[in-house]
């Protein structure tokens, strides 16, 4: 069956493509002549800030009102900080503090790092309300299991992010922070009514539409309530019918990769997901991170012919490509008039983030000259390989990496040669490998933990110190090093 290339080219207009490398591929700017909406840029694109602004200068050569976007939470997910870890503490450190002009500042400074480098739509804040403690996928990127917690620093988030010209997108719309599963892998339920919807995990959205938020980005998530077999990315009620016409928000709806099972897995294939993802109210469709030319062809040819079959109105294709164009045209004009930064460092003020969020109990002194053990743990594919932990601030005191479940606190002990024992891991209560391992130490050493991730109410019996970060960028390490002792130069920040 031939194609109508307009129908293609307005296809093209709701398309977010992405590409590996540093570089911008000769088919990825041919697209963005021909109408390509815009690219989606990981860690993989990512060398340096000034290598990243000649990529989107390229990438604008071919198309000026390109959206160019990025998934810049700080925190645990970063793209700019993927070879290092963030300057900035992510959400949950941020919520800890519960300071919302700090969060408006952070925000503000992160927004500055894109807008120089030429990026001008970041799929952040994520404003879930994790309310699932065990959740996989959420945990430390949200503001807190507080709805009200969350929902004020929604708002700081979004306007200090679009202070600098960057173009906010609230996510995991409707919520995700109650799900025990990744959508990445399958398509997650939360069996909740509507009602309880309305009180936990939608005033967020509400604060991040109230704050002006250009864009919001659909979940591919079930909520048998409200979007019946399948994933509010497909569900006009949840698009249509809750986010624009109970929640009044006129801006970009952004999907999720649709790559992810959660939605791929649900249609199809990738282009009946963008299909089933425009028709039920959707803008601007990001296809994902392993995409090449024949796959974005694919996806504008299957939205061409849904138009052509009946199975999408031409008026909503037009719709989003007018959606898309307005946040377009103001992400130009405002990348000209972008705000000045605050007045601290990204590094000074990342840090001095970080130190409000710190919880220390117990007496790190107790710690000193430790042996500092790192346990191993997997990363989620939203955040990707990114270094953390303290090695970066150690200096002359001694790291070993170890697998809770391959090691024993007596091996541990002898290898400290009569120093204490400082453990250092995420969610370390989880698992009961790492958190056996602690509890072991804890009775038998002078011992400490060092939490990275998610925190509990956990403390193992006889343990010394015992320090919550509230996430591990660099800028939360560093703090838990200074606690420790462990950084003989402390930077003088407020």
């Amino acid at each position: 069956m031939s194609i109508d290339r307009g129908l293609r080219r307005l296809a093209l207009r709701t398309l977010l493509a992405a590409f590996p490398g540093p570089s911008a591929p000769d088919w990825g700017l041919d697209l963005l002549a021909d109408g390509l909406a815009g690219h989606t840029l990981f860690g993989t694109n990512v060398s340096d800030p000034a290598q990243l602004a000649q990529l989107t200068a390229r990438l604008r050569s071919a198309r000026p009102d390109a959206l160019i976007a990025i998934d810049e939470e700080g925190g645990d997910v970063t793209r700019l900080g993927h070879r290092t870890g963030s300057a900035y503490p992510g959400n949950a450190a941020l919520g800890a503090a519960d300071d919302p002009e700090l969060t408006r500042q952070v925000y503000a400074a992160m927004g500055d790092d894109l807008a120089a480098t030429g990026v001008n739509l970041n799929l952040a804040p994520t404003v879930d309300v994790n309310t699932a403690a065990e959740n996989p996928i959420i945990g430390t990127r949200s503001f807190g299991a507080d709805t009200a917690l969350v929902a004020r620093h929604t708002a700081a988030a979004v306007a200090g992010l679009q202070s600098a010209g960057v173009a906010a997108c609230a996510k995991h719309f409707p919520g995700h922070g109650a799900t025990v599963t990744d959508s990445h892998l399958e398509l997650p339920t939360v069996d909740a009514p509507l009602e309880l919807l309305r009180s936990r995990d939608l005033p967020p959205f509400a604060a991040a539409v109230a704050a002006g938020a250009r864009a919001v980005m659909s979940a591919h998530i079930r909520v048998p309530a409200l979007t019946g077999d399948g994933p509010a990315t497909f569900s006009r009620a949840a698009l249509e019918g809750l986010l624009r016409s109970e929640y009044g928000f006129d801006g970009v709806i952004v999907t999720d990769a649709l790559e992810m099972r959660g939605a791929a897995g649900a249609a199809g294939g990738i282009p009946k997901a963008a299909v089933a993802a425009l028709a039920a109210g959707a803008d601007l469709l990001c296809i994902g991170a392993v995409v090449d030319r024949e796959l974005v062809l694919a996806v504008a040819d299957e939205v061409a012919a849904a138009v052509g079959d009946g199975r999408l109105e031409l008026v909503r294709l037009e719709q989003a490509v007018a959606r898309n164009a307005e946040l377009a045209a103001w992400a130009a004009h405002a990348r000209v008039t972008r705000s000045a930064g605050p007045e601290l460092t990204s590094q000074e003020l990342g840090i001095s983030a970080a130190r409000r969020a710190l919880l220390v109990d117990g007496e790190p002194a107790a710690l000193a000259d430790p042996l500092v053990v790192q346990l191993i743990s997997g990363y989620s594919i939203a955040e990707g390989k990114v270094p953390w932990g303290l090695r970066p601030f150690l200096g002359e005191v001694e790291q070993i990496d170890v697998v809770a479940s391959e090691v024993t606190a007596d091996e541990l002990i002898e290898r400290a040669g009569g120093r204490p024992i400082v453990l250092v891991g995420r969610r370390v209560h989880e698992a009961a490998a790492s958190r056996g391992l602690a509890e072991k130490l804890a009775a038998a050493w002078p011992s400490g933990v060092v939490e990275l991730g998610w925190p509990s109410a956990w403390r193992p019996e006889g343990v010394r110190a015992f320090l919550v970060t509230h996430g591990a960028s660099l800028a939360s390490c560093r703090v838990a090093a200074e606690a420790l002792g462990l950084v003989t130069e402390r930077q003088d920040v407020p």
